[in-house]
């Protein structure tokens, strides 16, 4: 069992480092760590602590963040999104960026690739026989390399894609085996995925039409979670859309962000 000691290590460093807010979840944090620390030959905490704090950037570090963080996604989740960024904002883009044809989307937590491959399928859907004319490639990012890993090879069980429009699927997947479908190429190479720490300072030379970061904030303090919207409110161009989780919120005192409607907001 974890004791007081090593639980408040690994909460200080992961806040430190990612901005996550672990304090509060130590039975979570025991009950991840303490089967990958007997996998793996540790003889405790302390041990492997030492390991990570040793080399910030190495294996133990990436491996201590895949096992912590949760990636509970699924294919059309919190579709409204999609809709609202069909319906609303891709006919303003096209109007205002019709000489450059550069739509600049980024999907900040893409864990698995759901989100990401969707953005791609309702982009390509939208602009029809056009599409090759425009850059539409989706910038999509994640903290943990296992996930984004899984999302690069774009391989789901035949229950996960079940949600997506029969013309999607025919489309965008193909049978690889019994029980698994795979994003064809023409879709996976929609997608530009990168691993990248929230926290760190952003470095785009261009500002995006959107950013999802749907869920993400809930791990985060007061504190953080401001910086972090201060930091995505100039990396969107004006008149830019943010959409966060339907359970989260942005408070608009401290940021300059606009309500739009439960979850979407404007700069």
């Amino acid at each position: 069992m974890i004791t007081e000691q090593e639980f408040h290590r690994i909460v200080v460093y992961v806040k430190q480092k990612y901005g996550i807010d672990l304090s509060g979840k130590q039975v979570l944090v025991n009950g991840r760590m303490e089967n990958y620390l007997l996998r793996n030959g540790y003889n405790g905490y302390d041990e492997y602590m030492a390991k990570v704090e040793k080399n910030p950037k190495g294996e133990e570090a990436r491996n201590l963040i895949n096992v912590l963080t949760t990636n509970h996604t699924y294919f059309m989740r919190e579709f409204e999104h999609m809709d609202f960024m069909r319906k609303v904002i891709l006919p303003q883009i096209k109007a205002k960026e019709a000489a450059s044809k550069d739509v600049r989307i980024w999907s900040a937590a893409s864990s698995t690739g759901e989100e990401p491959y969707t953005i791609a399928m309702v982009l390509k859907d939208y602009f029809g026989l056009e599409h090759s004319r425009w850059d539409t490639r989706v910038l999509a990012t994640d903290l943990s390399t296992k996930v984004l890993e899984k999302a690069q090879k774009g391989i789901y069980l035949k229950e996960q894609i079940e949600p997506l429009p029969e013309s999607w699927k025919r489309r965008y997947f193909k049978r690889v085996s019994e029980m698994e479908y795979q994003a064809k190429q023409e879709l996976k190479q929609e997608l530009i995925f990168r691993q990248f720490n929230l926290m760190n300072s952003f470095p785009f030379r261009k500002k995006f039409h959107i950013v999802f970061m749907r869920n993400v904030m809930i791990y985060f303090d007061d504190a953080t979670k401001h910086q972090l919207l201060l930091k995505v409110y100039d990396c969107l161009e004006p008149g830019g859309y943010l959409f966060v989780g339907t359970t989260e919120s942005v408070d608009r005192k401290g940021t300059n962000f606009k309500y739009v409607e439960p979850s979407i907001y404007r700069k």
